[in-house]
């Protein structure tokens, strides 16, 4: 296992502490952690499932698996067989442990992306290599490569074009492609497009992975409910390879999951909340000297006002605003910051007038 990176968020802590000193409070716009509520119907699955003293199957319920393939396709155009989703603990354990599941030697992700990516490959051992252009990787085989549409941080999405051109470079190679599409439903300016689309893989899913979660659609981060699904070779290897780790969804879990899946009325409220506080924040980001990049797409604004990023953290925390350094995700993101939308409409109007 290589040697792993410190935590970065560990770095902001003195920028926590001045933004908490504000009269009004801090306003945490560092982190893309959900604070509306858990929907009444999600709950209510997760309480009449209570009872469950035997152990869940790896591969979860029939139900759940048929909600996640009713999801892709009645939201997203694509079809996969219920046999071939598999639930995860939360997505982000996926992330960290796939290249260790696929035996990688070699992991590319993108230049800007979620950390995790990079500690998977070193907790495979793998050499990791950050890259947004596949003409870059040289003859060396590949033998993971992470997409991230809508990406994070940036909020740009890929378009169909650009991801057949992945789609064919890896299965020309054998290289398995992973497309992380955890903030699909929250296309804004650009509509993102699933890896599995049949418009992107010609309707196979030969050596394609779509990993999704319920943290961002349904507020389920504190659930920890996710899915990945796609090439029914590569998901029942890792179906077995789980079931060895003991790597099992609570029963619960799995019911609420189901009923959150099934349901497209709460995920759209909770759109329309992102969709507001987004309308409010962002000029008054553009009028206090910030350019907003990409970010068509996602829970992010990925922002600059022409200094360092840390210069730009510092800024904001002596009005009590809190957001990330944008070298927390590559050091091509050393002068922007990453604003999250994940604050209550209350807070987010309070950073509003504090830009002002």
């Amino acid at each position: 296992m290589n040697k792993l990176p410190d935590f970065p968020w560990d770095r902001l802590e003195p920028y926590k502490e001045r933004a908490r000193a504000h009269p009004d409070g801090i306003v945490d716009l560092s982190v893309g952690t959900p604070v509306d509520p858990v929907p009444d119907l999600v709950q209510d699955a997760l309480v009449r499932a209570a009872n469950s003293p035997g152990y869940p199957l790896t591969h979860g319920t029939k139900a759940l698996r048929e909600a996640a393939a009713g999801w892709l396709r009645r939201r997203h155009g694509v079809a996969v067989d219920q046999q071939d989703v598999l639930p995860l603990i939360g997505s982000k354990e996926f992330v960290a442990w796939l290249p260790t599941y696929l035996g990688a030697k070699r992991v590319v992700f993108p230049e800007l992306a979620y950390p995790t990516y990079d500690v998977g490959a070193r907790l495979a051992g793998a050499a990791g290599t950050a890259s947004d252009s596949t003409l870059a990787l040289g003859p060396e085989h590949v033998d993971l490569l992470w997409i991230n549409s809508p990406g994070n941080p940036t909020g740009r999405v890929l378009p169909a074009e650009h991801l057949r051109k992945v789609v064919a470079w890896a299965r020309e190679r054998g290289t398995v492609v992973a497309s992380d599409e955890c903030y699909i439903e929250l296309g804004w300016e650009d509509e993102p497009i699933s890896i599995l689309h049949p418009d992107v893989c010609g309707g196979s899913h030969e050596g394609l992975l779509a990993v999704h979660s319920l943290s961002k659609r349904s507020n389920l981060a504190g659930y920890r409910a996710g899915f990945v699904t796609g090439d029914p070779v590569l998901v029942k290897r890792l179906l077995e390879t789980r079931k060895h780790a003991g790597m099992l969804m609570p029963q619960p879990v799995q019911a609420a999951m189901t009923a959150a899946l099934a349901d497209d009325e709460h995920a759209g409220r909770q759109r329309d909340l992102y969709a507001g506080r987004r309308t409010l924040l962002r000029p008054a980001l553009e009028k206090a000297g910030w350019q907003i990049d990409h970010s068509t797409a996602g829970l992010y604004f990925w922002a600059s006002n022409g200094q360092s990023a840390w210069d730009q953290v510092a800024e904001l925390s002596e009005i009590g605003v809190l957001v990330a350094p944008g070298e927390f995700y590559g050091s091509a993101g050393g002068r922007h910051v990453r604003i999250a939308l994940t604050a209550t409409d209350e807070r987010i109007g309070a950073a509003v007038r504090r830009l002002q």
